[in-house]
């Protein structure tokens, strides 16, 4: 199969990369995998170097405690105001299973009080998240937004299908097309087309209307890149020793009580929409086409607009370093 270059890759990128501070809206499936907790993590840190600016942080999952989890997350990062969309109405209720999320809001000191500061009183107020889209997506320079999707796909089909309001008087998919850059996903697997991937089969609809109608160009790490490159366990239990106690560390305990190493597949979306030309291989353009069993299937094309990630073993080890050395970052909250 024909690469393209490191070079042809930064060329293809409709944003420069350091040409400008990218704003960033973070879509998450929080509490259902590690890795959100730790994408997240890296994406506070590039908004505090300034290499981001991160606009909103959207669930795209229900239960009350990934979206009181956020807000813990925004508040000890130093990061109080940053707008939280909630999930957008759907058929089906994806009903979270107990998680990390609740283990770590309802943690308590030993005088029974909240051991983690959070910032907002009301979670029922906070905006659907099309409706915050909009908002966000307004206000924006043209061009200028990169979304950032390591969950279900039901808030980005829910905000294309949106109709002009007070807010715009463009639709959705009209705002997606002269706000948004690029999208950046966590989804499917190039390797197996038998694979039925997580993130894809949470909303089978709501990822084909993505992938079919999404105007922009879209990236999509898929589940392989992130499986060869497996986040250490030891790095949680020795690279956190600058302050007595962490919610990431505490998080990754929870989740993972055996202290497994556990595979970076939101890292790697994260990253590259962050630094595109640094660590990955990029596909030819392309489409990428999900069928009802939720397997995903791309195929070459010279006008698509669709791309994938590889990594070689060596671009594996340098971002492995990279994400060890970015998450164990001392922060000031």
């Amino acid at each position: 199969m024909k690469i393209l270059s490191l070079i042809t890759l930064s060329l293809c990128l409709a944003l420069p990369v350091g040409a400008r501070r990218q704003n960033i809206i973070f879509e998450t499936d929080m509490g259902n995998d590690i890795d959100d907790a730790l994408a997240l993590d890296m994406l506070y840190k590039f908004d505090t170097e300034r290499q981001v600016r991160l606009l909103a942080v959207m669930l795209n999952k229900d239960g009350d405690f990934p979206l009181k989890y956020i807000d813990l997350m925004n508040t000890w990062y130093g990061h109080p105001r940053l707008p939280i969309g909630r999930c957008a109405p759907r058929e089906k209720d994806i009903q979270p299973a107990p998680s990390y999320t609740q283990v770590v809001v309802q943690e308590r000191d030993s005088l029974g009080r909240p051991l983690w500061e959070r910032s907002l009183k009301d979670y029922s107020q906070l905006l659907p998240a099309p409706v915050l889209y909009r908002k966000l997506l307004q206000k924006a320079k043209n061009h200028s937004v990169t979304i950032v999707s390591v969950g279900f796909s039901t808030n980005l089909a829910a905000l294309l299908d949106t109709k002009p309001d007070d807010i715009s008087p463009l639709s959705g998919e009209e705002l997606v097309r002269e706000k948004v850059d690029r999208l950046v996903v966590m989804a499917g697997n190039m390797q197996d087309p038998t694979s039925r991937e997580f993130n894809v089969v949470g909303d089978i609809q709501a990822c084909q209307a993505v992938f079919r109608r999404w105007p922009t160009r879209i990236y999509v790490s898929p589940f392989e890149v992130g499986l060869q490159i497996l986040y250490p366990a030891r790095s949680i239990e020795t690279g956190f020793g600058w302050t007595p106690r962490h919610p990431l560390v505490d998080s990754y305990k929870a989740y993972l009580p055996g202290m497994e190493d556990r595979p970076t597949w939101d890292l790697t979306a994260v990253l590259f929409a962050v630094q595109p030309e640094d660590f990955f291989t990029l596909s030819p353009a392309g489409q990428v086409t999900v069928t009802d069993e939720g397997h995903t299937l791309f195929s070459p094309q010279p006008d698509g607009r669709h791309f994938y990630l590889s990594v070689t073993p060596d671009q594996a080890r340098r971002i492995l370093d990279f994400f060890v050395q970015k998450t164990t970052e001392r922060v000031r909250n």
